[in-house]
């Protein structure tokens, strides 16, 4: 499993300490597609900028998909463009694949078998593998998942002992995160004022 999938199947079985959204989450992902690429030695990050290595075939298809999108030409991709690039859509993606694998459900409701309720993973060794990660306090993952708002942000933001590639991504995450919020405040205000305006106030 990977660093993604595990964040997606803890988003989907952890109650959350607020409201997950999917932009936040599909921000998360990309920035977790990022940690696992460098794991995996398919890119280097040189200051913030993403740095591709030589192109090779990954196990997981969205990891080969990422990795095949990555900008080969100088001065690469910065992290923080590239969890807005690749961000767009991706939690919809993930879910998707982890649909295809059979490794989520659809729970529909007690009283209404047609009004499908909430996704859940199922009783499996991926579920198993991403509920060992998060009752570990893994850091990396505890990071990613505070950034969305299933838990609270550690005490430290940056995982100790991780690498400075790992910190930057794991910021750039944040950051992102927290802009996105910005936005979805203005437009709240700007929203608001316009209904006022309507209603003669």
């Amino acid at each position: 499993m990977t660093t993604p999938q595990d964040l997606l199947i803890v988003t989907l079985d952890v109650e959350p300490s607020r409201p997950v959204e999917q932009g936040d989450l599909s921000l998360a992902l990309a920035g977790a597609e990022v940690i696992d690429l460098i794991d995996a030695q398919a890119l280097t990050l040189d200051d913030d900028r993403i740095v591709p290595s030589a192109r090779w075939t990954l196990a997981d298809r969205l990891l080969d998909e990422a990795a095949s999108s990555l900008v080969r030409q100088m001065p690469y991709e910065s992290v923080e463009d590239w969890l807005w690039r690749r961000g767009r859509g991706l939690s919809s993606a993930y879910l998707a694949a982890l649909e295809a694998e059979g490794q989520v459900t659809r729970q529909h409701g007690r009283w209404s078998p047609a009004r499908t309720t909430r996704t859940a993973p199922v009783d499996s060794p991926a579920r198993r593998h991403a509920s060992e990660r998060w009752t570990s306090g893994e850091p990396v993952l505890a990071v990613l998942a505070a950034a969305v708002g299933i838990r609270e942000m550690p005490a430290e933001d940056s995982p100790s002992g991780a690498d400075d590639a790992v910190e930057t991504v794991l910021a750039a995450v944040n950051d992102a995160v927290m802009e996105l919020e910005a936005v979805r405040q203005r437009r709240a205000i700007e929203d608001a004022a316009f209904d006022n305006i309507w209603r003669g106030q």
